[in-house]
């Protein structure tokens, strides 16, 4: 059965993650994750795509990016992984493959998830064991919201920016909201979602979004065929 197109709709925030072929490495050096963050800047002002937080884990990364224009997350995706992993081969000296297949990626509902899947994203490397706090962690956007150092990478969302009237109110609540995780059920709704390509939201809004799209962009009831209402057809 052939696969379905990636759901991917302009002005709404998606999840994405990249992960390295067979869970291998994809980050050897610090000089490697310094490129992929280059290649992200570079391709994300060049297809128009505002990138609201990351972090690079040692064999994927995650994007929380909102595209301005239907194709604009896809095309910066392929242009960041052709041109990371020839710079990855060249330089470690090694062929074939990096990437796991294509990056995985869910639309996400703004005000029910866009700040959980943030906290989500800044969480991966305490809960990899990788460091005890997130602002111990260099390879991800949490710094530049907790206001340690500013990242050109960086677009906050217009909801970060509702946190508080000043830079410094702002910073507080942000790492407040981090601080205090989130729950188990937000967690594996996140996770699943991103990895099954379905749109993460309430009800009213997955129904909102099917209007937008002839692509399914929730899983179908069992035993329920997925049909589109094409205008002029009933």
């Amino acid at each position: 059965m052939a696969r379905q197109p990636r759901l991917t709709l302009p002005g709404y925030p998606h999840h994405v993650i990249q992960r390295g072929n067979n869970k291998q490495a994809i980050f050897a050096t610090v000089a490697d994750d310094r490129v992929l963050l280059d290649l992200l800047e570079e391709n994300a002002r060049k297809f128009n795509v505002a990138l609201h937080a990351y972090v690079l884990m040692s064999n994927h990364f995650h994007l929380l990016a909102t595209p301005q224009t239907a194709d604009g997350l896809p095309k910066m995706m392929q242009a960041v992984g052709r041109s990371y992993v020839r710079y990855f081969n060249n330089t470690h000296k090694r062929t074939g493959t990096l990437w796991e297949g294509r990056y995985k990626s869910t639309l996400i509902q703004t005000d029910r998830y866009l700040l959980a899947c943030m906290a989500y994203i800044d969480l991966n490397p305490v809960r990899a064991g990788l460091v005890a706090q997130p602002q111990d962690y260099p390879w991800s956007s949490h710094l530049h919201y907790a206001g340690v150092r500013p990242d050109r990478l960086v677009t906050p969302h217009a909801l970060v920016w509702e946190l508080g009237n000043t830079p410094f109110s702002r910073e507080a609540a942000y790492a407040e909201l981090v601080q205090s995780g989130i729950n188990p059920v937000q967690q594996a709704a996140i996770t699943q979602a991103t990895l099954s390509g379905w749109a993460l939201g309430e009800a009213d809004f997955v129904a909102d979004l099917q209007k937008k799209t002839e692509r399914r962009v929730t899983k179908a009831a069992a035993g329920r065929p997925f049909s589109v209402n094409k205008p002029g057809l009933k």
